[in-house]
């Protein structure tokens, strides 16, 4: 008897249907043909015991099972489920006439229960475009997968609920969410708040312009001056996520398999890599592609805390994805791609011993070594880091001030209100949402300059040594200056505003 039930690969963050085929035949042996990888080779075991704990058997016949299409690499433990309801099927141990209507997953323990697994919003959101009527997977990983909607999501916890399903003995119920509830959930009260950083208020009014316009920002400064502080209450003044944004974050968080029962995201990632982070780990890949630290920050914040302590090669792998703002992995066989549109937050001392120039410290540097630190970062990377900025330790009259700061929500309440007035300057260009992702075309258009304005940057570009890739950041960052002020042009003092945040531009910074 031949007998097909479905399965789902994930390659990249999408889903394809497997279509599982199973065939008994007279004779003994168990066949498992399709490019299926040893994880999937292995499940006879499994699948065999979790039948025989549950009352069934593995029959005594010839098994023959096709994996299609089968020139496509299957890998993991996910089609436990698929092949032993197949097999039970086919074999006529149990009666189930609408087998071929649902997606099953799931990963078998010897006992019959089910263990979560990778990518199951991906599946169901390819099921539903399919046509399937639903899709079984273990409980885990409900959640996740029933954000899709127009799709009967079941989310069980051993194979007989499946069996007593298929049969009509049990009532198993499909899990909904409603999603615009769950995405609407506000965030009123952050976790890092930017009213508990004492002072620094040039260093806020920084982070507040880099969340408006997206920019990527670097922090320069001695131990203890905060950066790290700051860094983490980035998050609680970027604006919130759109739908479409928390389902693309939720996609790839879910084929890492880092969701852990939660249903959508809705709050942007914030993720801090240790300095030892190899480069697959960084932008993703592996012998089976997995998203990398890049790809899980998509929409939210990367954080690289002591940036010079970074390898200079993982750095410098990181320089065409913040262009492209996705990131693609070849193998001889296939290419995937992720999605990669993150802000890049930096931190970093100015020389060795963390104090620069500094007469009451007894650690000093010579200019030959603060020089030599500084060069691990390379040019062509600072160049896509819009805003540098220097933190000064904070004095101790402002550390000991009993008043509070102004709280991110208040912060983020004018950050938003920028960022609404870049979406309606770019509602008609898909691949731009806000004004980092700028290129030279719409910097001509929406940073027109004045007679006076120009003069001001070409004086402060010769007088201040800036280099030539400094004119195009400068440009970005006042637009988005002139954004939160709710201004129609580019002027002057948005202008100088700008050229205070290129600190690592100037040729004598080191002097």
């Amino acid at each position: 008897m031949l007998i097909k039930v479905f399965g789902s690969a994930v390659f990249g963050v999408e889903a394809t249907t497997i279509t599982v085929e199973v065939n008994m035949d007279k004779g003994i042996g168990y066949h498992l043909v399709g490019l299926p990888d040893n994880a999937i080779k292995e499940s006879s075991y499994r699948i065999a015991a979790a039948l025989k704990n549950n009352g069934y058997n593995m029959p005594g016949k010839k098994i023959t099972i096709n994996m299609a299409p089968a020139d496509l690499r299957k890998e993991g433990s996910a089609y436990d489920l698929t092949l032993a309801i197949g097999i039970l099927v086919a074999s006529t141990q149990i009666k189930a006439d609408e087998v071929d209507k649902y997606i099953i997953m799931g990963e078998l323990s010897l006992d019959g229960s089910l263990q979560p697994i990778k990518g199951a919003l991906p599946i169901a959101i390819k099921a539903k475009e399919e046509g399937f009527k639903g899709f079984f997977l273990p409980i885990q990983n409900v959640k996740e997968a029933a954000i899709v909607t127009g799709l009967d999501v079941y989310g069980v916890e051993n194979v007989q609920e499946v069996i007593d399903f298929f049969e009509g003995k049990g009532i198993l119920e499909p899990t909904t969410i409603d999603t615009r509830a769950e995405f609407y959930k506000t965030l009123d009260f952050p976790e890092h708040d930017f009213s508990d950083v004492k002072g620094q208020e040039s260093i806020k009014r920084c982070m507040e312009i880099a969340a408006a316009g997206g920019h990527n920002i670097i922090l320069i400064g001695p131990p203890g001056a905060g950066k790290t502080m700051l860094a983490k209450r980035l998050p609680s003044i970027l604006p919130p996520m759109t739908l479409r944004e928390a389902l693309e974050t939720t996609k790839i968080h879910s084929v890492a398999g880092k969701l852990k029962e939660v249903g959508l995201m809705n709050q942007r990632p914030f993720r801090s890599p240790h300095h030892t982070i190899s480069n697959v780990a960084l932008v993703g890949g592996g012998s089976y592609p997995q998203p990398g630290e890049i790809s899980m920050a998509h929409n939210g914040v990367l954080f690289l805390d002591e940036l010079p302590e970074f390898k200079r090669d993982v750095l410098e792998v990181m320089r065409q994805p913040l262009e492209d703002r996705e990131v693609t992995i070849s193998r001889a066989k296939f290419t995937v791609t992720y999605p990669s549109s993150f802000m890049l937050v930096a931190s970093m001392n100015p020389s060795p011993s963390g104090f620069f120039n500094d007469p009451d410290s007894p650690q000093t540097s010579s200019p030959h070594e603060m020089q030599r630190y500084l060069s691990k970062i390379s040019g062509p990377l600072l160049d896509r880091i819009d805003i540098h900025i220097e933190v000064t330790p904070v004095p101790f009259e402002k550390l000991s001030d009993d008043r509070k700061a102004e709280s991110s929500v208040d912060i983020r309440a004018r950050v938003t209100q920028a960022r609404e007035i870049q979406t309606s300057r770019f509602e008609s260009n898909e691949t731009v949402n806000y004004n980092a992702q700028m290129n030279t075309k719409h910097i001509r258009e929406f940073c027109k300059l004045d007679e006076t304005s120009l003069q001001l940057l070409k004086t402060a570009m010769e007088r201040l040594n800036l280099s030539a890739r400094a004119y195009d950041r400068i440009l970005k960052v006042s637009r988005t200056i002139a954004d939160l002020e709710g201004t129609k042009d580019v002027g002057a003092s948005h202008i100088a505003e700008a050229i205070q945040y290129r600190s690592l531009d100037r040729d004598g910074w080191l002097g």
